[in-house]
């Protein structure tokens, strides 16, 4: 199957960035490194592109209330300008995909899934044809994020509209008089803004930041950032195998409310899960990967799912499904090829960030 080319692309190869094959997207895994593009996040800014992700437009009348019969949080709480993460869920309460949901007017909104279950999400919300509603992909939008503690001043001069974005709100921008969704959110755990360009201004406004003085960051670390702050990855910590009760997000699940998957997961929460999905911080110089087995003593009690060296913390990190009973403090083996390595289990996030 032939690869799907970001407008970004010319940019990207312009900046020597290595590419690489992620949901059937060509994108960029790094330009210069992964540690340094990490530490430019953390301490200054950088810049990603995140053409990959789905953007799906849900307009009309009936769009509030079609959205909140799929998607899994309240979204009577989410006004005008606001944003809101949600499950799209299967019947018996598997997690199809995590989404971001923007309300872009009183009957306006963007829902972005992650680039592999852009279908499927699609699909969900085009299960029931109404009349009231209308349901479009987007695929002729950008995404650029720029995230760091100086993102918002380096963005302001060219989107002027972001300067005032409180996190997790969003609005309409301008560059070069081309109107387009704006948003203070993003995967890092830093201050941020997500700008959903229209892909004729995108090389320019890709261009104009870079000089401005953001840092291209490639998906590895996107990746690391997005680990420190204990962010589930779909296909890796959450999936259709996985329910919102053992992967700790029933936070993001107003049960009070009727959507797909809510009476299995109401069910679930009441039950208690068999595992819970923690995080875990090694105590030795062992680097977790997913997939590994985690051990108390001698006995098999979970299995990690996403695992890396933490580049602010110098030391290992991992996410894991483990026994119900093992609680942040305790003490685990996690066999990292072969030797057991020592971790002590931990709430997320790993690092104090936040992006407000």
């Amino acid at each position: 199957m032939e690869l799907k080319r970001t407008p970004l692309e010319r940019e990207h190869l312009s900046l020597g960035a290595k590419m690489g094959e992620f949901a059937g997207w060509s994108m960029p895994i790094e330009y210069e490194g992964t540690l340094k593009e990490h530490r430019a996040v953390r301490e200054d800014v950088g810049i990603f592109d995140l053409t990959h992700l789905g953007k799906i437009d849900v307009q009309g009348e009936g769009a509030g209330g079609w959205l909140q019969r799929v998607l899994s949080n309240d979204l009577e709480k989410v006004g005008v300008g606001g944003a809101q993460y949600n499950l799209v869920l299967t019947d018996d309460g598997g997690i199809v995909d995590d989404v971001i949901a923007y309300r872009l007017a009183e009957r306006d909104w963007l829902v972005v899934p992650n680039a592999a279950n852009t279908s499927a999400v699609l699909e969900a919300l085009r299960a029931e044809t109404r009349a009231d509603v209308v349901v479009n992909h987007r695929p002729d939008l950008t995404t650029i994020a720029v995230q760091g503690p100086r993102s918002i001043d380096l963005v302001t001069p060219l989107v002027p509209e972001v300067s005032s974005l409180a996190s997790m709100a969003c609005t309409t921008g301008t560059y070069r008089e081309a109107a387009f969704p704006v948003a203070r959110s993003g995967y890092t755990g830093e201050k941020g803004v997500e700008l959903f360009a229209p892909e004729g201004i995108a090389p320019a406004l890709w261009r104009d930041l870079v000089e401005a003085g953001a840092v291209p960051v490639g998906l590895a670390a996107r990746d690391t950032l997005r680990l420190e702050m204990g962010y589930a990855l779909h296909g890796n910590d959450i999936g259709p195998d996985r329910d919102p009760v053992e992967a700790m997000l029933t936070w993001a699940c107003a049960l009070d409310t009727d959507f797909v998957g809510r009476d299995a997961v109401a069910k679930a929460k009441e039950a208690g899960p068999a595992r819970r999905l923690r995080g875990l911080r090694m105590r030795d110089r062992r680097i977790p990967r997913p997939h590994q087995d985690v051990y108390r003593g001698e006995e098999r009690v979970g299995e990690t799912t996403s695992g890396t060296f933490s580049p602010t913390l110098k030391i290992g990190i991992a996410m894991a499904y483990l026994d119900a009973d093992i609680t942040p403090g305790d003490t685990v083996g996690v066999d990292v090829r072969g030797k057991r390595g020592e971790a002590e289990v931990v709430k997320p996030p790993f690092v104090d960030a936040s992006p407000k």
